[in-house]
């Protein structure tokens, strides 16, 4: 295979060729360009590339070689040492993993997906069918906001399946879930607002992301029948970030009465509800309402990704705006970059085109709901006096414990016997009040894997009590 380099070389300097390339090619491991393990030309390959005599790259592949640089296999070509460590040079652009935990048996943390159950054969067709059939179109330049057809498909589709009324041209395809909020956000603030209403409990992440974004996340606290619309009036917001589907983490859906409060709200308040459907995907249709969206176009910003029901890699999500807002926010996303990849919406869209996003998701919904009922059925025997609250649907369980629990000290105890998992207060901003409780996210953990992980926190749980 002709592997590539930028190397070059001066015939006016006066140190000899063969040096020249031995020090640049040192120079690039020595900074941290070239890292253990780069595959990098045989000497006949750079010798053309550059210009030289292939002695001249010889002498030098030898040379860095002895001094430890280079690694030479038969049939595996010349590649950067492993014994070649670059000094810390860069290593801050390489993100850690987060809470690592080494030898951990079942991770119930959120913020898992279910990549497992990835349809990979049938993306594969779909990739085939759009590139044999892309054309100069296709490959070209695609509009900031999203290749039309998709725009069009993901219309039809989010009608069909979620009662989302838009428009193409009010569509636009983000990079995920994170680039559509920022993009509002930034809109907001342009447009004088200071704060944004989140729910709590709520993201974590979010909150932090809408700092970072020059907004101040003001908390709202959550019940029974989802977000408290009245304590949101007295706030004095005029925008909220909401899911209304199923509430994230408690699994709470906000009621009819509510629904229609909360766009009344947002009228009269000349502001916006953004509606963050993360995960209707995986909600029974007996648990499933149309989206908020449906009740107000004008007054709700629509947004969903296709994260968790297939791959967070795919980056690839969605915001459906009201029209005079969906012009603010091209206008930021055209000073921000030029879009997704063209391609990868076009396979998405013969994936959904072909119906095999509607069966992937109902084979999801089937697997789900089982892990759910393992939840249920596991909780009531490992945790007694425990409540699950919300609907039988969903990616998390939100597990209400006895007050006189002390929810870090289990947290800290199920560590120990290999779980991973979260306790409500971690996702809470301001309302301390609420009971101790887990949130148990089974994305990433099958029914047998849920059984045996909540009976190991059963048994951290017993040692508490003991």
């Amino acid at each position: 295979m002709s592997w590539q380099l930028g190397l070059t070389v001066d015939r006016d300097s006066h140190l000899p060729l063969a040096v020249q390339v031995r020090n640049s090619l040192r120079g690039l491991v020595d900074d941290g360009t070239l890292w253990p393990g780069t595959r990098i030309p045989s000497s006949r390959q750079l010798a053309l590339d550059i210009g030289v005599s292939r002695s001249v790259v010889v002498e030098a592949y030898e040379q860095l070689s002895a001094e430890g640089y280079l690694e030479t296999r038969r049939g595996s070509g010349t590649t950067i040492s492993r014994r070649a460590q670059p000094d810390a040079v860069g290593s801050a652009l390489v993100p850690a993993d987060p809470e690592p935990a080494p030898g951990a048996t079942w991770d119930l943390r959120t913020g898992t997906s279910n990549i497992v159950d990835f349809p990979r054969q049938e993306w594969i067709r779909c990739v085939t069918h759009v590139v044999n059939n892309s054309g100069r179109r296709e490959l070209g330049y695609s509009q900031p906001a999203g290749v039309p057809l998709t725009r069009r498909v993901l219309v039809g589709y989010l009608g069909r399946v979620r009662g989302v009324r838009s428009r193409p041209e009010d569509l636009m395809v983000t990079a995920g879930f994170a680039q559509g909020l920022a993009l509002v956000c930034k809109v907001l603030l342009d447009r004088g607002h200071t704060t944004l209403g989140v729910e709590d409990p709520g993201h974590p992440g979010e909150r932090e992301f809408i700092t970072s974004s020059g907004l101040r996340p003001v908390g709202i606290p959550v019940d029974g029948d989802g977000l408290r619309v009245d304590l949101l009036e007295q706030s004095g917001v005029r925008a909220v970030l909401a899911t209304p589907g199923n509430q994230f983490p408690t699994g709470t859906r906000l009621s009819r009465v509510r629904r229609e409060r909360l766009t009344d709200w947002a009228r009269e308040v000349d502001g916006y509800v953004i509606e963050d459907d993360f995960d209707s995907p995986f909600l029974h249709r007996n648990d499933r309402l149309p989206a908020l969206q449906s009740l107000a176009p004008d007054r709700v910003v629509y947004a969903g990704s296709a994260s968790k029901a297939l791959a967070p890699a795919l980056r690839l999500g969605w915001l459906a705006a009201p029209s005079e807002l969906m012009a603010s926010i091209e206008h930021v996303r055209a000073g921000w970059d030029i879009g997704c990849s063209g391609l990868e919406q076009l396979v998405f869209t013969r994936f959904m085109d072909t119906g095999a996003f509607d069966r992937h998701q109902r084979k999801l919904r089937s697997e789900f709901h089982r892990r759910r009922q393992a939840v249920r059925r596991q909780a009531g025997a490992s945790l007694p006096g425990s409540r699950l609250i919300g609907r039988d649907s969903g990616l998390q369980a939100y597990l209400e414990l006895p007050a006189h629990v002390d929810e870090q000290a289990l947290v800290r105890a199920a560590r120990h016997r290999s779980v991973l998992v979260r306790g409500g207060h971690f996702y809470t901003l301001t309302d301390t009040s609420r009971p101790p409780a887990l949130v148990i996210s089974y994305a990433a953990v099958n029914s047998a894997g849920v059984t045996r992980s909540l009976m190991a926190i059963g048994a951290a749980y017993r040692e508490l009590e003991a």
